[in-house]
């Protein structure tokens, strides 16, 4: 007689668990990563990995690494640069257990499965600085937890530390927001270990590596990541009440309605988990808090919390009875399959079936790049877009860099340390657009200009192109105000470099 769905998931013992969830998640990531297009993020980090360096426009180098290793060891086929991505779950996973189970092993082993059963664990496979923020991020939360389980400060709570700090660099060298880990540490070491402050000072001066290699890249390319991370991605911040309530719904999702449930149920458990795992407190609870403060002016994007998110099923874990932990584990399950069911569902999808709608024309650059790019391309004429996500997509379809013609965002202005006008003076442009273009803002810059129509599935997209490009007047036009916009560089920062600047005059710094 068969067994109900809900029956039989009951019947598995918590190892079976682990195994299933680990298995079916890692086979449907697998698949997705293989048969997804390249996001525009992604193409743009490719980037990163083809021309390694120190540092980045918008980030620390981390991520540019990871996929340079990649693309060195596999190839750079879309599912290899993912293949990190797609195996972090696992690791995290196994990070929690280790970190944990001196503990209890059942409880550790719980909240390796409740997080592997969180369908953003499902889902997730794209290759992002976030990726190996959260791996670098764990590893040193996990470090620091077995270092604080040693009642002794011998040789191995030392190197513990000292790991852990070391691991808290690596994390600098993905992303800013390890700082905030940083902040959960010291707000910890301040309310309750104070008499570890000298094991507290080895983890900060292991993690010093990081922040210098940072500062040395800043300091010789004109200040990139302080320009984009505190002066030009924050203006226009302000206050709106969508913003927090986003973030609180956010956060609900990201719980699943199972385990917020029950962790609402079981709030006078959970506080007395709080009190009792201090350390696990301290690096959920203080970022979410700062994140909470961040959310009253911006929006807080779901990736920015995923550094500290397994440490929250690892508080449930050791909070709720062994009962509720099953229910817990059968209703993220059952909102897992459900969002397994959309994806099939989207994946059965024609794509005909998306013609009528505003998502149609995104689907066919997606996943009808190359196809677009065969219209475009011809012998001689230098390809551009005019912005960075496409630029990106478009140079990963045709394995060759693709510059942006125009000024751009404020985001991802890599471009302006890899391109050098210069030398495409008189030669035949074209920038391909997906909007109708207007002539009149090219024509100061080529001797003439036509606009190009093309159609790719039914979406209408097109190309300026320009012959005899006039490079005097683009650095005049266009170089120069990118500079008075992204390049206003505080007079007290120090500076030993700026690539940008150094083309447009010849010095550190230009003269607005």
């Amino acid at each position: 007689m068969l067994q109900r769905p809900g029956a039989f998931a009951a019947s598995l013992s918590l190892t079976h668990w682990l195994i299933v969830a680990a298995a079916l998640s890692l086979a449907l990531r697998a698949w997705i990563s293989a048969t997804f297009p390249i996001t525009g993020d992604e193409a743009f980090f490719y980037w990163w990995g083809v021309y390694p360096d120190w540092g980045y426009y918008d980030h620390p180098p981390m991520v540019g690494w990871l996929i340079g290793l990649m693309r060195w060891t596999l190839g750079d086929a879309t599912w290899a640069i993912r293949l990190p991505a797609v195996l972090l779950p696992l690791a995290l996973g196994g990070v929690l257990w280790w970190a944990l189970h001196p503990l209890d092993r059942t409880r550790a082993a719980w909240a390796a499965l409740l997080f592997w059963l969180a369908p953003i664990n499902w889902l997730n496979v794209l290759i992002t600085t976030d990726t190996p923020l959260i791996f670098w991020s764990a590893l040193s939360v996990a470090t620091l937890l077995r270092a604080e389980r040693r009642e002794r400060m011998d040789r191995a709570a030392w190197g513990l530390y000292a790991l852990a700090g070391l691991f808290l660099g690596g994390a600098f060298l993905s992303k800013y927001f390890s700082v905030v880990l940083g902040l959960g540490y010291l707000v910890y070491f301040a309310l309750y270990r104070r008499e570890r402050w000298p094991a507290f000072a080895l983890l900060l001066l292991c993690m010093l590596p990081g922040p210098a290699i940072n500062l040395a890249y800043n300091l010789s390319h004109g200040w990139p990541n302080i320009m984009f991370n505190l002066y030009n991605r924050n203006e226009g911040a302000a206050f709106a009440w969508h913003k927090p309530l986003l973030y609180a719904a956010m956060l609900f999702y990201l719980a699943t309605p199972a385990a917020a449930w029950l962790g609402w149920k079981q709030r006078s458990l959970l506080t007395a988990v709080f009190r009792q795992q201090r350390l696990l407190g301290c690096v959920v609870l203080v970022p979410l808090l700062f994140f909470a403060l961040l959310s009253l002016k911006k929006v807080v994007g779901l990736h920015w919390v995923l550094s500290f998110y397994p440490f929250g099923f690892a508080l449930l874990a050791f909070a709720l009875p062994l009962k509720k932990l099953k229910a817990c584990a059968l209703g993220m399950a059952a909102f897992a399959a459900l969002h397994g069911l959309i994806v099939a569902g989207l994946y059965a999808s024609p794509l005909d079936n998306w013609k009528n709608t505003q998502l149609y024309p995104k689907i066919i650059r997606g996943y009808k790049t190359a196809e677009m790019l065969q219209q475009v391309v011809a012998p001689g004429v230098v390809l551009m877009a005019s912005a960075y996500t496409p630029a990106s997509t478009y140079g990963y379809a045709l394995r060759q860099y693709v510059p942006v013609f125009g000024p751009g965002n404020f985001h991802a202005r890599q471009d302006d340390m890899l391109v050098d006008f210069s030398i495409y003076q008189g030669k035949t442009v074209r920038i391909i657009r997906t909007d109708p273009p207007r002539t009149e803002d090219y024509q100061p810059y080529f001797d003439s200009v036509q606009v190009l129509g093309f159609s790719q599935d039914g979406v209408p997209f097109y190309a300026v192109e320009g012959k005899g490009f006039n490079y005097a007047a683009y650095r005049d036009g266009v170089l120069t105000a990118i500079y008075s916009r992204y390049y206003n560089i505080p007079a007290w920062l120090p500076m030993t470099g700026c690539p940008f600047c150094e083309r447009l005059c010849g010095k550190v710094r230009c003269q607005n």
